[in-house]
Order: C-alpha cells, then sequence, then structure tokens
C-alpha cells in the first residue's frame, strides 16, 4: 500500500463542476419542479461555492441571495458576501436578524447562561466556546473563553446545562436564517441550498431545521480544502478564496477547529479520508507528523461525533408506516 498523502484529495476540478451543474440543473427541474435556487451567502467558503455553482447551472436571473447577519457576525462577513453577489451579478438581499433573535430571547437565553459560569460576565464583554479533550483521547469538555471590555480574558469550564443552554440559543440564529430562506423560496417558487461540506456533513456541524435544512446541497461530497480548490478553478474574487473559517457565531472570533473539529480543516480532511479508506492510525500519524496515539484519537473523535450526531440525518420518525406514497415524507 502507497504512503498517505495529500494527493489522494485532488480531484479534477472542472469535471467536478460540470458534474454538479449538471446535477443540480437537473434536481432543481425535474425532481423539486422548482424554477430557481435560494442561498444564503455568509462570505464563507462553503456557501461562496455552492451560490457559485447555483449560477453556473442555472444562471444569476435564476438565483437570489441573502446575506442575514446579527448582532454577533463579522463585519467582513458580510462585506464578502457583498462581494461575491457584485461577482456573480445576482439579485440579493440583507435582512438583519438580530431584531427577530432579540424577541425571540435568544440574546437574553445565552447571556444568563454566560453569567451562571462568569458572573460578572455583562455589557461589552465578548466570548465564546471552545472545545477541549477529544484529540487527546479523553472525554471533550467545553470552555468559555471571555474577553472583558479592558481587554482581559477570563477562562471558565462550562457545565452541561449552561453549554447547551448557550447552544440552545445560539441555534436560533440557524432557524431564524432558515426562515427566511424558505419565505423567499415560496414566494419565488425556488428550492433551497445547504452549503455544507464533507467534513461538516460527516461530523454533524449543522443545526437540525437550521443550516441543516435544505432542498439539495451540493458541495456535501467535497471535502474542505477541495472547496477552496474549486473556489480558485471558479475564479472567485481573491477576498474570498482566502477566506479563514470560523463559525461567525460567537462575539470572539472562533476558528471551527476550536469548537468542533479534532484538527485544522486541511489535517481533518485527511483524517477523514484515511478513516473512510480503513488507512492505519500509523499511516495517519505519519502523514500529519503526529504521534500514533493521538491519530487514534482523531479517529476515536471522529467515530464518536458520527455516532452521536446521527440524529440530525434522521428525517421524523413515524410510529406507523403511512402506505399509498410513492415516497414517504
Amino acid at each position: 500500500m502507497t504512503s498517505l498523502d495529500w494527493n489522494v484529495l485532488d480531484i479534477d476540478y472542472a469535471q467536478e463542476a460540470d458534474r454538479i451543474c449538471s446535477r443540480i440543473r437537473e434536481i432543481t427541474a425535474r425532481q423539486l419542479h422548482r424554477r430557481g435556487l435560494v442561498v444564503a451567502i455568509s462570505g464563507g467558503i462553503d456557501s461562496s461555492v455552492s451560490v457559485s455553482l447555483a449560477v453556473r447551472a442555472l444562471g444569476a436571473d435564476r438565483v437570489y441571495g441573502l446575506i442575514l447577519p446579527e448582532r454577533d457576525s463579522s463585519d467582513d462577513s458580510a462585506a464578502r458576501a457583498r462581494i461575491l453577489a457584485e461577482h456573480l451579478g445576482i439579485r440579493t438581499e440583507t435582512v438583519d436578524i438580530a431584531p427577530a433573535l432579540e424577541a425571540i430571547g435568544c440574546y437574553s437565553a445565552r447571556d444568563a447562561a454566560v453569567r451562571s459560569a462568569l458572573p460578572e460576565y455583562g455589557e461589552g464583554w465578548k466570548f465564546k466556546i471552545v472545545i477541549d479533550g477529544g484529540v487527546e483521547g479523553r472525554f471533550n469538555r467545553f470552555r468559555l473563553i471571555a474577553e472583558d471590555p479592558a481587554g482581559a480574558v477570563h477562562e471558565r469550564d462550562l457545565g452541561l446545562s449552561e453549554y447547551l443552554t448557550i447552544v440552545a440559543a445560539t441555534n436560533f440564529k440557524q432557524r431564524i436564517r432558515k426562515t427566511l430562506e424558505y419565505f423567499h423560496a415560496d414566494r419565488l417558487n425556488y428550492a433551497v441550498v445547504g452549503t455544507p461540506n464533507r467534513l461538516e456533513y460527516d461530523q454533524g456541524f449543522f443545526v437540525k431545521n437550521g443550516d441543516g435544512s435544505a432542498d439539495v446541497k451540493p458541495i456535501a461530497h467535497l471535502y474542505k480544502s477541495q472547496v477552496y480548490g474549486m473556489a480558485r478553478h471558479l475564479g472567485l474574487p481573491e477576498r474570498v478564496c482566502a477566506a479563514i473559517p470560523t463559525t461567525d457565531t460567537y462575539s470572539l472570533a472562533q476558528g471551527q477547529d476550536e469548537f468542533y473539529f479534532a484538527l485544522p480543516f486541511r489535517q481533518m480532511d485527511l483524517a477523514v479520508w484515511a478513516l473512510n479508506h480503513d488507512r492505519s492510525a500509523a499511516d495517519l500519524a505519519t502523514a500529519l507528523s503526529i504521534g500514533e496515539a493521538q491519530a487514534q484519537a482523531v479517529y476515536d473523535d471522529i467515530r464518536n461525533k458520527r455516532r452521536t450526531t446521527r440524529y440530525l440525518h434522521q428525517p421524523p420518525v413515524l410510529v406507523v408506516d403511512v402506505p399509498d406514497l410513492d415516497d414517504h415524507a
């Protein structure tokens, strides 16, 4: 068996783009019977490639872009989204979802949970959640990292109740966005595009009935590094191609590997590929220049996330099967 290296992730981007676009056309018209596609553009690489492929498949006049910032969104995210929309020539609408989130209790429930762990947290503070333990082979635990208005950093372990409440409140953001996406899809007779890449789809890094809800997911089979490669193949603006992956969810900047994934995305791509192709932990350790025990811990973490997030992929479960439908809904 040949040694494990980055070449396993190489693809023919021209051929792959043609294949995806062909399927988008077929799915939109023949399977979904819709006139076009709605895509929420975050300014990140995944939504940028997804909307670009949609435009390539259907034309700019049949793609509608939504830019949906809120209180904690980076200003640069919306700026990149607008640059991309102008580059593609698509219609867009920007809606600040912060008032809706405020009204529904997103921020107040979240902040109350933060104060349970850090009582001094208040106006002008910023925070994020980071994950710790899984890559070392221990149980994952979650820590709160907060910055006060003077710039001092405070760290606390999060109890399960506080962690779950913060995440549940934060998930309002994805679900409100999806409500707007489907409003525009319904009024235009369009379908909604979901934008997860292979890592996010595989590891359950999405919100059920939030960003996990969609009618078509064109890049769920592409590893994150392949999404970056596709962006450059499609000739997207450099500011988009160079965007660093973040959650763009908490008020402090947060990398996806801080919050969820065991490794930075490029190494994580290779780890998932290697596990999927039955390569040993020793092979992965050599390829990533890490210890074999750490490589095995990464494999275990991938399996654990697949197991614990499996329900996110499941449709509603019927208590009794309903007959006489071609496809059960």
